[in-house]
């Protein structure tokens, strides 16, 4: 800590009547000059009676916030500040009143003028044993029994308390007063003082102390500051306010630091209780942090101490509501300070939301880095594994007719541990910006969000609000508050935070907000979340107050929120109801596991059916199935190319199959099978009623080399995209999102399919088998509402008539039979998975002449591992 050789001079003040300035300096003690609060007694009382509230803006509603931190130990008057011709200016005076031990009272007023701080004591109402009384006094800044003192030749210094000692001077009133001026530079600090019978200087019976039994306090050079808005805040005359919430704490001690040493604060300063605090909160401001760049908290207390180590250095904590966030890497562990700036300004003009419903989405989810990473990206250095690199891919999203990204998460985080485990809520890590720094990090990624909304393209987040890293997030602020006790559920996490906790909840939600006013972020999927239904104590909620106060909240119930129920720890998904109050969409784990167990052929057909309908199961309370966000492949687990390569007994959880052999093979009957399988994971995905959510490198065969681990997931490789897997499964995922928006109608639909208009079959004219494990086979007729086909529609398509679709996962081909098509129409195909390319889709289709003409039937061969689907069109389309 810098020391503090702090210049003063002693104003020994007297109450007479006003002299010339000669005449003063004539009459100082100790070589001081008398104090500009000289006036008669008759004045003092005229000037007090006409109270003015006159205040700058740094002292703006001082009384008012101070009177509610004093805890009755400090009474606080208000201005009464006259202008007095030789006094100048001392509308920025604050005045504390004390009541001592004894009785009597102490008032302090503190003020700057040019340079200069000034502290005049004045004293009444106090029986004092003799005809002196002395000030016992010091400055501190982190300690409060550790003073800092002046080398001063006229102040004496008391060798058993170790503090400076000056005389006062009594008026004819009786009163005793005194002023000591500070250099403005050595502020901020606390000066702290008793009072001393100057008869008794050897007896501590002789001292007087608060009513409290503690030393007189006041601070220079700070404000108690306010206890909201919680976080770093700046007023419109730029003075800063931090605010910290600490219930735990016994004190708090704010340390600032320049750019010299990040390892340890330039200046710490130790808030007092009975002036920075508002219940549970921690507050202080200054009219400027000067050259400081950086701040952080150290809590006092046993109770908030994590470490028997000594050096209070490495416990400097991180704002939990800070908004720009610096690090550093003392002694080689990552260090997080909030930065003392504001956040930068942005131009937002000619900026719009897509607003798109939930219906019209198609999404794709990727890691920020990862995906333009490799070298392959061809981007500059600078660029690549950045925000601004993303934006540069904005083709490839329309190449795939993508209008939505997914960002996984893009906080803070424990580097080590990876992105599912946030050390701050506010801020986007500084390694997705182009120079590392966090203000240029910010600026690219709105700059991305911009670009990528011009362009008709939402932007949602992955955020984790359910746990942080174990270091480096909010641990040792107030662990009581923010985390369970000894975790909570199975895991028994240690770093599992209490989301229904009010305070937690405020913090989230701020968070959230921030993202959306700051950052035009569209919406967010809230990993972990049946862990936001848990209480206080870890108990099931029917009704978590986060949920609903998220669902409700006027400004984030308009943008689109998800919960998914993939816990980061356990690497699995945990089945809940998931309360909605028709808000709430979900990540749909049970479309994945049901669209996996059908393809390797150990499931039954109904779960299938179920799934292709938009999961009624889980979405007909009021909801729709365009709540539901469908997925085959997603970044924990396999990928997809995986999902048909790898099925080894360590991965019997990712229900995959291999398709006939483990790992890479040259076995061209194997090959031809997992292509298959990957067509038909497409297919399925994209003609389910829901929102289809493809997976980073879905489109190009993007593997992990069979492992489900997050951290085997590597970086994109671009040029995948210009082989022939990439470019026919590319082609493909276009063709579907094109499909899907021609037919809004069957396949972008807010309500579920009427049941008159499905017409199940099961192979030949069969029904479909229901309850047959053995059963790998089912059909369907999506039948058109037939005035549709006779009137203008928003099908953009009028010669669209009804779908057939079927899937096949038997190792052997079965027999669709199809209804005849309505007078003027044919059966046309468009996709058969089990085609070479680029025959397997076609936007044209090719007209199905049935074999068989008895009874007008059509029949189509669809082979083994394969799906299909025909659509019925005029013959003159």
């Amino acid at each position: 800590m810098a020391n503090l050789p702090l210049s003063f001079s002693i104003q020994a003040c007297f109450q007479k009547p006003k002299a010339t300035e000669a005449s003063r300096l004539s009459e100082c003690k100790y070589g001081s000059r008398l104090s500009r609060f000289e006036k008669s007694d008759t004045q003092r009382k005229l000037a007090r009676s006409a109270t003015q509230s006159i205040v700058s803006p740094f002292y703006q509603n001082f009384t008012t916030k101070l009177y509610a931190t004093s805890h009755a130990s400090i009474e606080v008057s208000k201005n009464q500040v006259t202008t007095f011709p030789e006094v100048g200016d001392l509308r920025r005076a604050l005045s504390y009143l004390f009541r001592t031990e004894i009785g009597g009272q102490v008032r302090v007023y503190v003020m700057k003028n040019n340079v200069k701080y000034s502290v005049y004591i004045e004293v009444s109402s106090l029986q004092v044993h003799g005809e002196e009384l002395v000030l016992c006094w010091g400055v501190y800044r982190a300690n409060s029994s550790c003073f800092e003192l002046p080398d001063f030749e006229s102040s004496a210094t008391d060798t058993r308390t170790g503090m400076n000692l000056s005389p006062f001077q009594q008026s004819s009133s009786g009163n005793f007063t005194i002023e000591l001026e500070f250099d403005a530079k050595q502020a901020p600090f606390y000066f702290s003082f008793i009072l001393r019978s100057s008869l008794n200087a050897e007896s501590s019976a002789s001292d007087v102390r608060s009513h409290r039994k503690t030393n007189f306090c006041v601070p220079v050079g700070s404000l108690p500051g306010h206890p909201a808005p919680l976080g770093l805040s700046f007023s419109p005359d730029g003075s800063m306010n931090f605010a910290i919430f600490s219930k735990q704490a016994e004190g708090m001690v704010l340390c600032l630091y320049d750019d010299n040493n990040l390892e340890k604060p330039a200046l710490q300063l130790d808030l007092d209780p009975y002036v920075n605090r508002s219940g549970d909160i921690w507050h202080i401001s200054f009219e400027s942090a000067w050259k400081f760049v950086s701040y952080g908290y150290r809590c006092k207390g046993a109770l908030v101490q994590q470490s028997k180590d000594d050096n209070f250095n490495t416990h400097v904590l991180l704002d939990p509501y800070a908004k720009i966030i610096g690090s550093s890497f003392p002694n080689g562990h990552a260090k997080f300070l909030g930065r003392l700036c504001k956040e930068p300004d942005f131009d937002w003009s000619d900026h719009f939301h897509p607003n798109l419903p939930f219906e019209k989405l198609v999404v794709y989810r990727l890691n920020v880095e990862h995906f333009t990473k490799h070298k392959s990206s061809q981007l500059p250095t600078d660029l690549a594994g950045t925000f601004a690199g993303l934006a540069e891919k904005v083709q490839h999203f329309k190449d795939l007719g993508i209008n939505a990204i997914l960002l996984e998460p893009i906080l803070t985080f424990d580097e080590q541990k990876g992105p599912y485990f946030p050390c701050h809520f506010f801020s986007p890590t500084h390694i997705l910006g182009p120079s590392g720094g966090p203000i240029s990090t910010i600026n690219s990624m709105k700059e991305m969000v911009k670009y990528l909304h011009a362009n008709g393209i939402e932007v949602l987040m992955e955020v984790v609000v359910t746990h942080t890293a174990e270091v480096g997030a909010l641990r040792g602020i107030d662990d009581s508050s923010y985390y369970y006790a000894n975790g909570v559920g199975d895991s028994k996490v240690q770093s599992s935070l209490n989301c229904n906790y009010p305070l937690v909840q405020q913090l989230i939600l701020d968070s959230l907000r921030h993202w959306v006013t700051e950052f035009h972020i569209d919406g967010f999927t809230f990993i972990n979340a049946s862990h936001l239904l848990r209480g206080f104590h870890g108990e099931h909620l029917s009704r978590p107050p986060l949920v609903e106060a998220i669902a409700f909240d006027p400004l984030l119930s308009k943008t689109k929120i998800i919960a998914d129920c993939w816990d980061p720890y356990d690497m699995l998904v945990r089945q809940t109801r998931f309360p909605h109050w028709m808000r709430w969409a979900e990540m749909n784990a049970d479309f994945c596991n049901d669209v996996r167990n059908f393809l390797r052929g150990e499931s039954l057909i109904s779960n299938l059916a179920t799934r292709l309908c938009g999961s009624g199961n889980l979405f007909s309370d009021g909801r729709g199935p365009a709540f539901s966000f469908n997925y085959v492949a997603r970044n924990f687990g396999l990928s997809l190319v995986d999902l048909v390569s790898f099925s080894g007994g360590v991965l019997a959880s990712e229900l995959s199959w291999n398709c006939g052999e483990e790992g890479p093979t040259n076995n061209r009957s194997v090959l031809e099978t997992r292509l298959k399988q990957i067509r038909n994971f497409l297919f399925i995905l994209f003609v389910s009623l829901g929102v289809p959510v493809l997976n980073m490198g879905d489109e190009c065969g993007l593997s992990g080399g069979g492992s489900p681990a997050f951290g085997d997931r590597k970086p994109l490789d671009w040029s995948a995209m210009n082989s022939g897997f990439g470019k026919q499964v590319s082609q493909f995922i276009l063709f579907l999102t094109k499909l899907r928006n021609r037919r809004c109608d069957l396949f972008q639909r807010r309500s579920f399919w009427k049941e008159e208009n499905i017409e199940w079959r099961g192979s030949d004219l069969a029904p479909p088998k229901w309850d047959d494990p053995s059963c790998k086979f089912l059909a369907m007729t999506l039948k058109v509402e037939r005035d549709l086909l006779l009137m203008s529609s928003e099908t953009s398509n009028l010669s669209a008539g009804d779908v057939f679709m079927a899937f096949n996962a038997a190792d052997q081909s079965e027999t669709a039979v199809l209804s005849p098509p309505p007078e003027g129409m044919s059966w046309r195909r468009l996709v058969d998975t089990s085609l070479p390319f680029p025959g397997f889709f076609s936007s044209n289709g090719e007209f199905v002449l049935g074999p068989e003409q008895t009874a007008r039937l059509f029949t189509y061969e669809v082979k083994s591992h394969s799906c299909i689907l025909l659509e019925t069109t005029f013959l003159d389309s």
